[in-house]
């Protein structure tokens, strides 16, 4: 898949879960926002309704988006037989797009109401949609091959270009100039002392300022145009590989501990909702079956 279609393809899937929970809101507002007790006599109530005609079939749509999420993508991760069907982080991505989708469409299901059992299955499945937006953060931060395994230290530093060469031979920078470039791209230590996220906001910032940095270099050495993006682009990447070393292990690290969060409200929420479902059929809901 080349970056263009890639992109193409993300923003197809954001669009499909921005689309529909506007149109579900946009159907459904004037019932949802009915006081629960007044909901009775709305003239949609039998069909938005959990147990009515649209808000049923919300609910099935969107467990069965969830179930397929979840046993796609680990069944992708667990069977060296799927490794030919496209590559894990493209799996990843889709897992990502049911498990958003069929949530969204379960909170309309409920009608926004929430009470017993059931509630303890919502809230665990918007933790579990919470920590999975945490965990793809996370996931981005960590270097990858192609196919979605992560890198290890040596294979991240191993990917670093000899700036130094570059400039000299190809670009034909003189000395002080490949200087401040290379002093411009090292990482500087930035205070920690508000917490992670400050220091990942100022390395952000200390970044911007380093690009620009480097851009008045190359313009008083008059490298202009497509050189100079190169030049540019080459700086940004070494930037970001310097970054992302620095905070591998860290990331690593936190990835192994977001599994602890994630995956038990993913088992609480599943089991609830198999329990919510075999007493639904119990009772005799059956949908238009």
């Amino acid at each position: 898949m080349s970056p263009l279609v890639h992109k193409i393809y993300i923003f197809t899937l954001t669009s499909i879960v921005v689309v529909t929970a506007a149109l579900l809101f946009y159907w459904g507002v004037p019932y949802y926002s009915t006081p629960v007790e007044e909901r009775f006599y709305h003239p949609n109530h039998n069909l938005f309704k959990p147990s009515g005609i649209f808000g049923h079939g919300l609910g099935i749509v969107g467990t069965l988006l969830i179930l397929i999420g979840v046993v796609g993508y680990t069944a992708k991760k667990k069977y060296r037989a799927l490794a030919r069907f496209g590559r894990l982080k493209y799996w990843l991505e889709f897992h990502i797009f049911l498990c958003t989708l069929g949530p969204v469409m379960i909170l309309f299901h409920t009608a926004f109401k929430f009470g017993g059992l059931v509630a303890v299955s919502f809230w665990s499945m918007v933790a579990v949609v919470a920590s999975g937006v945490i965990g793809r953060f996370i996931y981005i931060q960590i270097p990858r091959t192609i196919e979605g395994r992560a890198l290890s230290l040596q294979e991240v530093q191993s990917m670093k270009v000899n700036m130094e060469e570059v400039l000299r031979d190809f670009y034909r920078l003189n000395d002080e100039s490949r200087q401040a470039i290379l002093e411009a791209a090292t990482v500087k230590r930035v205070d920690s002392s508000g917490g992670q996220m400050a220091r990942w906001a100022g390395q952000y910032m200390e970044g911007r300022k380093t690009v620009s940095r480097v851009k008045q270099v190359l313009r008083r050495n008059y490298l202009t145009g497509p050189d100079a993006s190169q030049v540019v682009k080459m700086v940004k990447n070494e930037i970001s590989l310097n970054n992302r070393i620095e905070r591998l292990q860290t990331m690593q690290k936190l990835f192994k501990y977001w599994h602890v969060a994630h995956l038990p409200f993913a088992l609480i929420m599943l089991i609830i909702m198999v329990i919510h479902v075999g007493i639904t059929l119990a009772f005799g809901y059956r949908w238009i079956f």
